[in-house]
C-alpha cells in the first residue's frame, strides 16, 4: 500500500450541478409549459412511479436553505440552469418575467454572499413546448428566440455569474428526440436530428457572440457529455468501428463548439448516406468558426466500447449510427448495476488527455460525474443519514485519475459532482439517487449523506489520501 496525499491546484472549483427543470418545481412565478410537462400530461406512464417535475426538490421555495447546505457540503462553486420557460412565460418569447429575474438574482446573490461561484447554464433539455411546436432546434426562429433569452440573461445576471454555459449535453436531446426515443417529441429521423444539431451549434455560437458584445468579466463555454471510445481489440475492423462511433458521439459537437469546424470524415460519411442537414449558409459557418467555447465542461460517467458490426443492416430501417458498429460488453467490467453503466475510473484521465492533446488544452473542468443508486433507504443509519461509502469510493477513484491528468499538464480547474440534493431525473424521476444530500419526497426534508460530509472535508483540505498503486 502506497498512500499519498493528492493535492489539487490552488482555487480548485469544488461543487456540483443540477438543472432548473430537475430541481426548482413549477412555483408561482409564472412559467411556460416545457416539453417535459407536456410529455408527462400525454404519457405519464413513461415516467418512473408517475412522478412529474411539478415539485421536484422545490428549490424555488427553499433556495436559501439549500445555499446553506451547499456551504455545509464544501461547495465553492455550483452550476445551476436558468429556465427559459420561467424567464419568458409567454411560450418562451415576448416580455421577460420580472418575478423570474427577482428569483434568480436573489439566488445568485445568496450564493455569492456565501462565497459560492455561480456557474450558469442556459439550456438543459427544457424547451418551451410552444417553441417545440415551431420545430424546436430544427427552426431558425427558435434559434433566434434562444439567443434573445441568452442575451437577456447576460444583461440581467451578468454581474453575478462567474462562468456561463450555452448548453448542457447538447447531444442528449438529439439522441433522445431523434434517434433513441427518450426525449419528447420522440421522432426517429437522423436527418432531422442532424439539422437540429446544426442549429444547436449555431445557437451556441450566436450566444457566445452576444456575450462578447456585453464585455462581461465572465467566460462562456459549453458542457459536453463525453465518453472516450475504446475498440474491442486492435483488429483494424474494430479500430475503424471505434473511430466512426467517436465521430458520431464525441467529435460531432466537440469539434465545432471548441474548434469552430466540423469533422471532415463525419461530414463526408453523412453526405454519402444523404443525411447532411440542408439549411446551412456560409454565414452560419462563419459565425460558428468565429465564436467558440472559452471554457469546456466535461461530463464523464462511462466509457464507450465498440466492435465491428457483423450483422447485416436492414436497408429499409432508419439510418442510425449503429449501422457502422456494435456496442461491446467487455468481459469482467465493473458495473453500476442500478444505472446499467460501466464504472471505469481511468476514462476520466483518458478524456482529459484527449482535450489536452487535441483541443489546445482549453481551460476545462469536470462538470458532472456521479453514481446513481436505487433504494438508498437501505443504507440509512438510526439517525436517518445515508451511509454511502460506495459513493465516496467512486468519487475518490475518479479524482485520483483526475489528479494524475492534472500532474501531466491537463488544464483542469475543478470538479463538479452530479448532484447536490437528490433531484428529479427526467423519465427516471427519483428512481436512482445521486445527491450529497438525501431528499425525503413526501416531506422535502434534506439530510446530508456521509458523502456530503466527506465532500466538505475534501474541499476544505483541497486534497485527500489515496493508494497511488491503484493508478495504472
Amino acid at each position: 500500500m502506497n498512500k499519498q496525499t493528492l493535492t489539487f491546484p490552488e482555487n480548485f472549483w469544488w461543487g456540483s450541478a443540477w438543472s432548473a427543470e430537475q430541481s426548482e418545481g413549477r412555483g408561482e412565478t409564472g412559467k411556460a409549459e416545457t416539453v417535459w410537462e407536456r410529455w408527462y400530461k400525454q404519457e405519464p406512464y413513461r415516467f418512473y412511479n408517475r412522478i412529474s417535475s411539478e415539485t421536484t426538490t422545490d428549490h424555488i421555495h427553499r433556495y436559501k436553505e439549500d445555499v446553506q447546505l451547499m456551504k455545509k457540503t464544501g461547495h465553492n462553486s455550483f452550476r445551476v440552469s436558468i429556465s427559459w420557460a420561467r424567464m419568458f412565460p409567454n411560450d418562451g418569447i415576448g416580455e421577460v418575467n420580472p418575478q423570474a429575474i427577482a428569483f434568480y438574482r436573489d439566488l445568485f446573490s445568496e450564493m455569492t454572499k456565501q462565497g459560492i461561484k455561480v456557474f450558469a447554464n442556459l439550456y438543459h433539455f427544457d424547451m418551451p413546448a410552444k417553441l417545440q411546436d415551431k420545430g424546436g432546434w430544427e427552426s431558425r426562429e427558435v434559434v433566434d428566440a434562444y439567443v434573445h433569452f441568452a442575451d437577456t440573461c447576460f444583461k440581467e445576471f451578468g454581474d453575478l455569474v462567474y462562468h456561463w454555459f450555452t448548453f448542457n449535453e447538447p447531444l442528449g436531446p438529439i439522441l433522445g428526440s431523434y434517434l433513441e426515443d427518450f426525449h419528447y417529441p420522440n421522432i426517429i429521423d437522423f436527418k432531422r436530428g442532424a439539422q437540429a444539431a446544426f442549429f444547436t451549434i449555431l445557437a451556441h455560437a450566436k450566444a457566445i457572440s452576444a456575450h462578447k458584445k456585453r464585455q462581461l468579466q465572465s467566460k462562456i463555454g459549453v458542457i459536453l457529455n463525453l465518453s472516450p471510445t475504446f475498440p474491442r481489440s486492435q483488429n483494424p475492423a474494430d479500430v475503424h468501428a471505434a473511430e466512426l462511433a467517436d465521430l458520431f458521439y464525441t467529435r460531432s459537437f466537440l469539434d465545432p463548439m471548441v474548434k469552430g469546424v466540423f469533422p471532415e470524415k463525419l461530414t463526408l460519411l453523412l453526405d454519402e448516406y444523404g443525411q447532411l442537414p440542408e439549411d446551412i449558409t456560409e454565414e452560419d459557418l462563419r459565425i460558428i468558426k468565429e465564436n467558440t467555447a472559452q471554457i469546456l465542461g466535461l461530463n464523464y460517467y462511462e466509457p464507450r466500447r465498440v466492435k465491428a458490426r457483423l450483422g447485416a443492416i436492414n436497408p429499409n430501417g432508419p439510418f442510425l449510427p449503429e449501422w457502422f458498429f456494435e456496442n461491446h460488453i467487455m468481459p469482467g467490467r465493473k458495473m453500476n448495476e442500478y444505472r446499467g453503466w460501466e464504472i471505469y475510473e481511468k476514462g476520466i484521465y483518458d478524456l482529459c488527455m484527449d482535450i489536452k492533446n487535441n483541443y489546445g488544452n482549453i481551460e476545462a473542468f469536470i462538470s458532472e460525474n456521479g453514481m446513481g443508486v436505487a433504494d438508498e433507504e437501505r443504507f440509512m443509519d438510526e439517525n436517518g443519514q445515508v451511509i454511502d461509502d460506495y459513493r465516496i469510493t467512486y468519487i475518490q477513484d475518479h479524482l485520483a485519475y483526475l489528479w494524475k491528468a492534472i500532474q501531466e499538464g491537463c488544464n483542469i480547474k475543478g470538479y463538479h459532482l452530479w448532484t447536490f440534493i437528490d433531484c428529479w431525473s427526467w423519465i427516471n424521476a427519483y428512481k436512482n439517487r445521486y445527491g450529497l444530500v438525501s431528499l425525503d419526497l413526501p416531506t422535502q426534508k434534506r439530510t446530508i449523506k456521509k458523502s456530503g460530509e466527506f465532500y466538505k472535508r475534501l474541499s476544505d483540505a483541497n486534497s485527500f489520501d489515496y493508494d497511488v498503486d491503484l493508478l495504472v
